[in-house]
């Protein structure tokens, strides 16, 4: 678990970001936690890293008395970002979420590059509607109101089907504080952000399940149409909550709309990748390996340096699913089956950046001796073996 302070109030975050790739940040809903953005980061592929954290009052994140403001969330999270160094994100906002991602757009557009609005609009609800329900959750907890709210967050057919994850998130739902739970209610009440929807400038998507009941789709269209040139689409099968009932789909739209709003220039988006590249490798050869490995490029092989740094180092290495030490591992294993010795020794060299151990390239030249040959794993082994001494020697 990861914590950062923002203000008076330490937040829970999960952040995944890496240099050179887009980053795309998740507000969830009145009521949930980040978890419900489980499915659809798996579905979203290397290509974007993540932030998404628990807005204050809900989750591990700390609260504050009721009432809140909107403009109190919008501030939570642009120091959220302003703390960990991101900017020109893509932002992808869940009811009071994509509230909150509007405020944010509006006040600090130097943070967002593009917005994703789901089942969301400029004012949701009335006095009618929150009043009752902030005195019912301060006078009885959040479950006095739990049903009648997944009522509106699912279609009919997720209860039937999937009844131990209703019951999961009837869990989530009523763990929320109250006063965390009141207060974001009349951050909703009182807000209004149709001002902001028509000076928002970036590019701008508003999605809906198809059966929201909470903001329904003609809703959230009117958003949409508040919005410069923004999207709409609906989500089949889907209620208010399209992260949970179709995780696939929305992570698909997500997938486009990075596309379509990722920088125009792909030189600049290579650089970005090769600035991002040469940090990597960097830390993972040295210094001094670099310095040399640029200093003798030629015309011949000045784009394929580039491309290496860009692809290998800017892509591959700067993915999130494994570790520095545990790439490291596996290239030297894959390194040694092919039976590249200078590359083999390279890498030897470079577990001290890394954080292999000399057990840990044992480990794998014994999967290199079972699965590509002892021929082969005996000469990295003897190759190894030359570059620990030479590392142990200069030390």
């Amino acid at each position: 678990m990861r914590f950062q302070s923002v203000g008076k109030a330490a937040l829970h975050i999960d952040a995944r970001v890496s240099p050179g790739r887009p980053v795309l940040v998740f507000i969830n809903s009145l009521g949930t936690d980040l978890r419900i953005w489980d499915e659809v980061i798996a579905g979203l592929g290397p290509y974007c890293g993540t932030l998404r954290y628990d807005k204050r009052g809900h989750g591990l994140s700390e609260t504050a008395a009721p009432p809140q403001r909107i403009d109190q969330h919008v501030d939570d999270l642009a120091g959220l970002l302003d703390g960990l160094g991101v900017k020109n994100a893509v932002v992808c906002g869940l009811s009071v979420g994509g509230m909150i991602a509007l405020g944010l757009a509006d006040r600090r557009r130097d943070l967002v590059r593009g917005l994703v609005l789901c089942d969301t609009a400029h004012r949701i609800g009335s006095l009618e509607l929150w009043n009752p329900r902030i005195a019912a959750v301060m006078a009885d907890g959040v479950e006095a109101i739990a049903d009648g709210v997944l009522e509106r967050w699912f279609t009919p057919y997720f209860r039937r089907d999937f009844p131990e994850r209703w019951a999961g998130y009837r869990r989530m739902l009523i763990s929320t504080a109250k006063d965390g739970y009141a207060g974001t209610c009349a951050a909703i009440r009182d807000a209004d952000l149709a001002g902001a929807a028509g000076r928002i400038k970036v590019p701008t998507l508003c999605l809906v399940g198809d059966q929201d009941a909470a903001t329904p789709p003609a809703l959230v269209q009117s958003l949409a149409g508040l919005i410069p040139g923004a999207g709409f689409a609906a989500i089949a099968d889907a209620g208010h909550l399209p992260c949970i009932e179709q995780p696939e789909a929305l992570a698909g739209h997500l997938r486009r709309f990075l596309a379509t709003t990722a920088e125009s220039s792909s030189e600049a988006l290579g650089e970005d990748l090769f600035d991002a590249g040469m940090a990597v490798r960097r830390s993972v050869l040295g210094d001094a390996h670099v310095d040399r490995a640029q200093a003798g490029r030629t015309r011949l092989d000045y784009d394929f340096q580039r491309f290496i740094t860009q692809a290998a180092w800017g892509s591959v290495w700067s993915r999130p699913g494994l570790t520095r030490r545990e790439r490291s591992i596996v290239t030297i294993a894959l390194l040694a089956a092919r039976g590249h010795d200078e590359e083999v020794a390279m890498h030897v060299r470079a577990t001290a950046n890394t954080g292999a151990s000399m057990e840990d390239v044992a480990e794998a030249l014994l999967h290199v001796a079972i699965y590509a040959g002892v021929p082969a794993a005996n000469r990295a082994f003897h190759i190894a073996k030359k570059a620990f001494k030479e590392m142990e020697e200069t030390r």
